[in-house]
């Protein structure tokens, strides 16, 4: 009976120590942590939020840990919860504080803290959450360790006069008279100027006085500018408060015969409006250096048409901002040849690539010569962040046009060399790309001996084409001659490239050597310029892209284009080399199969690629051709997008959210795409109300975004909203209520006095034990006794303790026969 009873006793003990228990024990640690608001609402009262928290450390005992936080939209630590904080250090630079939330800081706070010590959470803020819900949050602290205390942030009333609205109509046509009409609110009486702009352009401006409380001022206008018109008011006053509500913008359709922009290479200029002639579309003419960065100018055309425009010029920037007018408003885009378009421009891997029919890389029967190209690359502490990552990616494209049989070198250089890939064959592309992401930017300039190395490396190899590209935005001295250093190496047919970045980089050394190493100088102020760039002294190197031997182009059954090969097809001289994308309607090709002419579909907007010029050097005669006109007004009517007859009304419900309604009843079926003033895709949610009603939800910033809506047969609606500033900008109170709530719910108070976020917790933390050690224990012990008393029995264990006989004789050879013994002699 005992032996089962241990048994019973000692499997049950282990079934408890599976379970893992513990014992609750007190802790006297606790915690201190303070969370400050720093949103746009409070800016400017972070210094009593400092000498708040100052003050309240005096009070502060030996057992209580402390931590500091600040916040806006994203939680900041200040901070780290210790033991040893005396005062508070400088607060960090706060990001995005174009909004306040609360929920999310609350939130992130508590895991943060140990959830078993003691804790309180003093919150120093305005009260004006704008995301999120702080009193939702601060209920789960409800059986916690966990309390909140507030100590409320104002800030005195300043003079503050703010753009409540401004309207325009949503549709005009075009030389119709459009009302601007502008409403504005101030605290006090005062004079300002106010500002109409027509897409970025002054149309008018007065000074004005604002009384005390709502003013309206009307203005007529008759518009210019044609398309999605962008209008923008400005208030001016000084001594203003928030300047961020001092400006709001509106959108309106103005109807009216399509518009093209062509866009040229300033050196060259263009032939196409010579070759249009008068009666054709309107259209306007413009040099790549001045292209706009702003969506809704170029959604003010219907057709874009780049004529020899090398990509530099542009800017990635700007072909994000084309990329998205093409694919979800239905603008057309065509791209002309020349020795600075296509691959030659740099295109390769750009947002103008993508929405192209054709690849900039040249594939085939196209026989290519053996190269050698070594990139030369500052990464002094100067470039580091935006212009370090850029550069980057340039050297990573330039690594991908490259073949596996070419050979490539990478140094980076700040004040020694450092050769990130040693100059041998491209074996392993990705190898090489992987070592490119990874140079940091630290330390200074020497530039003559990274060029040294680089030539050193690359003018005895038995290549066809050897060329180095030097990229920095620095200055450097040296005693060595870099005249003789490149004229050797023009001998041995090395060419050197050079870019210049930013203004601090010396621009007259770059250019000489750029003109002593028989290459290019690139001048470049917009860093987004220099991937094209690295493309393009590539390309032009690593590839025979000008195909100039005369012939017959072959022209395949493409519908609008047939009629004008009814005749025949011209010669031509030369084109650049590309290849067709597989869903390219390839419309004219070359004797080598290149295409000549290619159209497709890339989103909404139909794009064209003509890889002749349109100058007449490379088209030959059918820049003589009869059809020569026709040709170019086929390809825009082409490109021009199909328009809705009627714009779908789209109201705004606040919140992000939008009511889009469909006269037809076809709501379900159509395309809906959102993108802001610099061409980035906002995330939308869709969800269909009803057969002629969809809600839109959009994540935005305060500004001018653009909704593209299509419907099944593919016809086109464009309408401007304008995300108003939140409320992280409006002239409010601070929120009180919502203050005492969260001190209430979270079994806190209002704080007055800083000695009292140190005052002596309600609460006690508790610290968890594990128990399942000690079981453990005990279980083994329980084991061997077991094993004892079935191996012996209850009266051996009696017997050894003297407090009775055996019941059983056991033989005296037996291992308990002389344990026995020993003990009768005892």
């Amino acid at each position: 009976m005992a032996v089962f009873a241990t048994r019973i006793l000692t499997v049950s003990i282990l079934v408890l120590a599976l379970a893992n228990p513990y014992l609750l024990l007190p802790l006297e640690k606790e915690q201190v942590v303070f969370l400050i608001d720093r949103s746009a609402s409070i800016k400017g009262e972070g210094d009593s939020a400092v000498k708040f928290i100052n003050d309240s450390l005096d009070s502060k005992q030996e057992h209580q840990d402390v931590g500091i936080y600040s916040f806006a939209e994203r939680l900041q630590t200040e901070v780290l919860l210790s033991n040893k904080l005396d005062s508070v250090p400088e607060l960090s630079t706060i990001t995005m504080d174009s909004q306040t939330n609360i929920s999310n800081a609350l939130q992130l706070v508590s895991g943060i803290a140990d959830r078993q010590k003691a804790t309180r959470i003093v919150l120093l803020s305005d009260g004006l959450q704008t995301k999120g819900n702080a009193l939702d949050e601060v209920t789960k602290f409800s059986n916690s360790n966990v309390t909140v205390d507030v100590v409320p942030l104002t800030k005195p009333a300043l003079q503050d006069v703010v753009i409540e609205s401004f309207t325009s109509p949503q549709v005009a046509f075009d030389g119709e008279e459009q009302l601007l009409i502008t409403e504005i609110s101030s605290s006090t009486r005062t004079t300002a100027s106010l500002t109409l702009y027509e897409n970025d352009v002054v149309i008018h401006q007065q000074d004005v006085t604002l009384e005390e409380g709502d003013n309206r001022f009307t203005y007529s206008h008759i518009g210019s500018a044609q398309g999605l018109v962008k209008y923008e008011a400005m208030i001016g006053v000084e001594n203003d408060a928030v300047l961020e509500n001092n400006k709001l913008t509106s959108a309106t359709t103005v109807k009216a015969p399509p518009r093209a922009l062509i866009v040229h290479n300033h050196e060259n200029g263009t032939s196409i409006p010579s070759i249009l002639g008068e009666n054709t579309i309107a259209y306007d003419v413009m040099s790549a250096a001045d292209l706009p960065s702003s969506l809704s100018s170029y959604l003010a055309y219907n057709a874009i048409i780049f004529d020899n425009v090398p990509g530099h010029l542009v800017g990635e920037a700007k072909m994000d901002v084309i990329e998205q007018a093409v694919k979800h408003f239905g603008v057309g885009f065509m791209m002309v040849g020349g020795e600075n378009s296509f691959g030659l421009g740099g295109y390769f891997k750009t947002p103008i690539e993508a929405l192209l029919p054709v690849e900039m890389e040249v594939k085939g029967k196209h026989e290519l010569p053996t190269l050698g190209l070594v990139l030369v690359i500052d990464r002094s502490g100067s470039m580091m962040g935006s212009k370090m990552e850029l550069a980057k990616e340039a050297a990573a494209r330039s690594i991908e046009l490259l073949r596996d049989s070419d050979t490539l070198g990478v140094i980076a250089f700040d004040s020694k060399p450092w050769e990130v890939i040693k100059t041998a064959m491209l074996k392993d592309k990705k190898d090489a790309l992987d070592k490119v992401s990874s140079i940091p930017a630290n330390g200074g300039t020497e530039i003559y001996s990274s060029l040294e190395l680089a030539y050193k490396n690359l003018q005895d190899l038995p290549l066809q084409r050897k060329h180095i590209i030097l990229l920095t935005d620095g200055q450097s001295a040296t005693n060595s001659s870099y005249e003789d250093l490149l004229s050797t190496g023009l001998d041995k047919n090395v060419t050197l490239s050079t870019v210049a970045i930013g203004s601090d980089a010396d621009r007259t050394l770059l250019e000489n050597l750029s003109l002593l190493g028989n290459g290019r100088f690139y001048d470049v102020t917009d860093a987004t310029m220099i991937p094209s760039i690295l493309s393009r002294e590539t390309a032009m190197i690593s590839r025979t892209y000008i195909e100039d031997n005369p012939f017959y182009p072959t022209v395949y059954n493409a519908t609008n284009w047939n009629t004008l090969f009814n005749e025949g097809v011209p010669e031509m001289n030369a084109y650049i080399g590309t290849t067709a994308k597989a869903m390219a309607n390839v419309i004219a090709e070359s004797d080598k199969e290149d295409p000549i002419l290619a159209q497709w579909q890339y989103g909404l907007g139909t794009t064209i690629a003509f890889t002749s010029d349109s100058s007449g050097a490379w088209a030959g005669d059918w820049a003589r051709w009869e059809n020569w006109r026709k040709l170019w007004q086929t390809a825009i009517a082409e490109m021009l997008p199909s328009y809705h007859e009627v714009a779908y009304d789209i109201k705004s419900q606040g919140n992000g959210s939008y009511i889009i309604t469909d006269s037809t009843n076809e709501a379900a079926f159509l395309n809906i795409a959102a993108v802001n003033e610099q061409g980035g895709e906002l995330p939308i949610e869709i969800e269909v109300l009803s057969s002629s009603k969809v809600r839109v939800t959009v994540d935005s910033d305060p500004g001018l975004i653009f909704f593209s809506v299509a419907n099944k047969e593919g016809q086109i609606s464009q309408s401007g909203i304008h995300v108003p500033y939140g409320d992280e900008y409006a002239a409010l109170p601070s929120n009180t209520a919502m203050l005492k709530k969260i001190a209430e719910l979270g079994n806190g108070k209002l704080l007055e006095d800083p000695e009292e976020a140190f005052r002596e917790f309600k609460q006690q933390g508790v610290e968890s034990k594990s128990i399942s050690h000690w079981l453990l224990l005990a279980a083994m012990l329980l084991f061997f006794m077991d094993i004892t008393l079935r191996r012996f029995g209850w009266s051996f264990v009696l017997a050894l303790k003297g407090k009775s006989k055996p019941t059983k004789e056991y033989p005296i050879e037996t291992n308990v026969g002389k344990v026995l013994q020993k003990m009768k002699k005892k």
